[in-house]
């Protein structure tokens, strides 16, 4: 599987995003609770355009990241209906534009357009690619029971089950204490 640099990014923006859910992330608190926390997450994250750095902003995105990681888990016919609402609802007309030391991409919003719905568009457009090359099998959930994160399974074979190491580890772990439980 390969997608377009700029899809395999937004992908990874869309599990950043989604996995500073309390029940996925590392600190196990909510990581977008102030619009200061927002502004640092997406600083790490480069993206550009209108950051308004308020409230109501803040509001916005964490209904967006509830709504992406609802579209994570739909199947492929149902991604695309929550995909073309999407777009449809803001107006998208996609252009190819290069900024920020960035090469060509797509956009699809002006860049003082808000911010929840620039993510909106931009993850959309990416899940677009993976529903085009009927990879929507490559966007799983965390296999750690007692995790709600998500993940974008960009590997050559698409064996990854967890969203983070942390998680990994931490399976690992309880599996191999329950052999060891087993074998006394």
């Amino acid at each position: 599987m390969h997608f377009a640099p700029d899809t395999e990014d937004t992908l990874e923006f869309t599990v950043a995003l989604v996995n500073t859910h309390p029940g996925a992330s590392r600190s196990g608190a909510d990581e977008l609770e102030t619009p200061g926390q927002l502004g640092a997450f997406l600083a790490g994250q480069q993206f550009s355009g209108r950051i308004d750095h308020d409230e109501a902003e803040l509001a916005e995105v964490r209904d967006t990241r509830e709504r992406l990681r609802r579209l994570w888990t739909l199947d492929r016919d149902a991604a695309a209906v929550e995909v073309n609402t999407m777009l449809r609802a803001a107006r998208a007309l996609p252009y190819l534009m290069r900024h920020d030391g960035f090469d060509w991409h797509l956009h699809a919003t002006e860049p003082d357009a808000p911010l929840a719905e620039r993510v909106r568009v931009e993850v959309a457009l990416a899940i677009v690619d993976v529903i085009r090359t009927g990879e929507t099998g490559r966007l799983r959930e965390c296999a750690a029971d007692d995790c709600t994160g998500i993940l974008a399974d960009l590997s050559r074979n698409g064996s990854k089950r967890f969203c983070s190491i942390r998680c990994g580890n931490r399976m690992n772990m309880v599996a191999f204490r329950e052999r060891a439980a087993a074998a006394r």
